[in-house]
């Protein structure tokens, strides 16, 4: 599978920038004036990566097939560096010819996990069986090897807060990753649900944060981050600068306080520029 060519290795890397994809990068309703942004978003991007030394990382709960789909839909020209696709449980590096090869020391890392789909088939079933919770499953893409993907639809506040109390509890208990959040309808989601995915423990989007900067040996204090949703916040708080766009969901909102003046690609460019100004004011 190819993508149109980015850069990666070792060369010199001062800053890492990473992004969500869904409604943060990507805008689902593709209009033309959101589109506009993410082109004049992507000059300003190649031209940071060459000047300032930036790798550029998508972070993102789609796989890498439909990632690559909406990048066709929405015309784009220009490619991360890595692609973390699947909630970061995989991580793919981009080269200059656009092939994409699978992060190895990462692959490495999930394999001890000792994830299975028969551990999440098993604790599906206790969730049921034991205490009436119903999880639906995410049919749409399918189950991955290392991210499996349910809906939790509400029935009410309190009921929904004790059952996802108990699904965080026996994934803790059973040594595996999870993430829920607030369903996102703009991204193709049903409403009044809640995504829970369950993943190999030491992946996810703040994970792949720390890794890159080890990867990298760049500080935290030179990471950025902009998302949408509540699976960012942790991405968002793992690095010095990070942000929610001006579009993001209102569970979000309440979850992170920094947040763009303009949605989608416009208010992630105009921050970007405000904070390498100020660094390059400071010099």
């Amino acid at each position: 599978m190819r993508v149109k060519g980015s850069f990666t290795g070792h060369e010199r890397t001062d800053h890492l920038l990473f992004f969500d994809f869904d409604e943060t990068y990507y805008p689902h309703a593709c209009t033309q004036e959101l589109l506009e942004h993410v082109y004049e978003l992507e000059e300003y991007l190649e031209e940071l990566a060459r000047e300032q030394f930036i790798k550029i990382i998508w972070v993102t709960g789609s796989g890498l097939p439909e990632v690559i789909q909406k990048m066709e839909r929405a015309r784009m020209t220009f490619s991360p560096h890595f692609i973390a696709g699947n909630l970061g449980t995989e991580l793919y590096e981009v080269n200059k010819q656009g092939q994409l090869k699978s992060n190895s020391s990462w692959e490495k890392k999930i394999r001890k996990s000792g994830f299975s789909g028969k551990k999440i088939v098993e604790l599906e079933r206790e969730l049921f069986h034991q205490y009436g919770i119903k999880l639906i499953e995410q049919t749409q893409f399918g189950q991955k090897k290392y991210k499996w993907n349910y809906y939790y639809f509400i029935s009410s506040e309190t009921r929904s807060r004790y059952d996802l109390s108990i699904i965080k509890h026996l994934a803790r208990i059973n040594g595996i990753g999870l993430n829920i959040n607030r369903c996102n309808p703009k991204a193709g989601d049903p409403e009044n649900a809640f995504d829970v995915d369950f993943i190999p423990l030491g992946t996810g989007k703040s994970e792949v944060v720390q890794f890159m900067s080890n990867y990298y040996n760049v500080p935290i204090r030179w990471t950025i981050a902009f998302g949408d949703s509540g699976n960012d916040i942790n991405m968002l708080k793992a690095v010095q600068h990070g942000y929610l766009v001006k579009n993001a969901t209102p569970e979000a909102k309440q979850l992170h306080s920094n947040v763009t003046a303009s949605p989608y690609a416009k208010g992630i460019m105009e921050t970007l520029q405000l904070i390498f100004n100020f660094e390059k004011a400071r010099e």
